[in-house]
């Protein structure tokens, strides 16, 4: 089992690759496309991606990107995320000039920023755990990054700031992503298979924008008392004003109560696509 993340090594999706696939060897990524790609392509047989972290929302590119390629998605998974303030040995918090990591860690630890380094630069980043290398090649005691305790250990960095996120219920949620014909069960751990109620995952786009017309395709789950976990809204490329709609919703997509309900919202909406069914996911504190 080959499985891509986005990012360098230490990076927090390495961390939840681990969880879903134990055994995997790991295929770090540049940016989310390539990992989304790399799966299409045949290079690897999964990818394992964030979709949501509970502080900063929804990361949109990736509801993109499952809606432009042809994937599955098997599992999933949250992350207890810790932020960890790391700089070169020897450096002392005085010293700090700047600091580098990904926009949603640098948002979800502006409390201590702004307390405890009000003076530095704040330079975004393509990855926590490339700040953290960035900032271990370049050897300077002014430069530090926000990033985990597996980056901390992998590029021999101090650690500066504890679990300096402003809010500690702080969880990404993650998407393991497969073929069309990918065994659903291959290579997950234990614990992903025994654990968790089954869910659905679909997008759909309405036949065109008319009063009700919303509450009527979602009116397809009410009439049958499904749940529906959350709904996204993205706008749908090259039509002004019109949506494409992401849906979590309780039940696997063979039970009838689901199947009925998808075979209705077919004959209100203009496109359905069923992204997966599979269990919701165990959290790693």
């Amino acid at each position: 089992m080959k499985v891509a993340f986005q990012g360098e090594i230490g990076a927090y999706s390495e961390e939840a690759v681990g969880g879903l696939y134990p055994e995997a060897e790991i295929s770090p990524r540049p940016n989310f496309e390539a990992a989304f790609e790399a799966v299409s392509s045949g290079d690897v047989d999964r990818a394992v991606l964030p979709i949501e972290n509970s502080l900063f929302g929804s990361v949109h590119q990736n509801y993109d990107l499952l809606r432009e390629h042809d994937l599955n998605i098997l599992a999933e998974i949250q992350i207890r995320i810790r932020h960890q303030l790391l700089g070169v040995k020897g450096t002392a918090l005085g010293d700090i000039r700047k600091v580098y990591s990904h926009p949603q860690a640098l948002g979800q630890c502006r409390t201590f920023l702004k307390s405890r380094l009000p003076d530095a630069e704040i330079i975004p980043s393509y990855d926590t755990a490339g700040a953290a290398k960035l900032v271990a090649e370049a050897g300077d005691p002014s430069q530090a990054a926000i990033a985990s305790r597996a980056a901390e250990a992998e590029y021999a960095l101090d650690n500066l700031g504890v679990d300096i996120e402003s809010n500690h219920a702080n969880y990404t949620r993650f998407l393991a992503l497969g073929r069309p014909d990918a065994n659903k069960e291959d290579g997950l751990s234990p614990e992903s298979l025994e654990t968790g109620q089954p869910k659905t995952s679909l997008l759909y786009a309405q036949k065109e924008n008319v009063p009700g017309g919303l509450f009527k395709s979602l009116a397809v789950f009410a009439l049958r008392d499904i749940d529906l976990f959350k709904i996204e809204s993205r706008p749908l490329i090259g039509s002004p004003g019109q949506y494409i709609f992401y849906l979590d919703l309780d039940g696997h997509e063979d039970d009838e109560r689901v199947r009925n309900a998808l075979h209705h919202l077919n004959e209100v909406a203009a496109m359905v696509k069923v992204l997966g069914s599979y269990k919701s996911g165990r959290v790693l504190d």
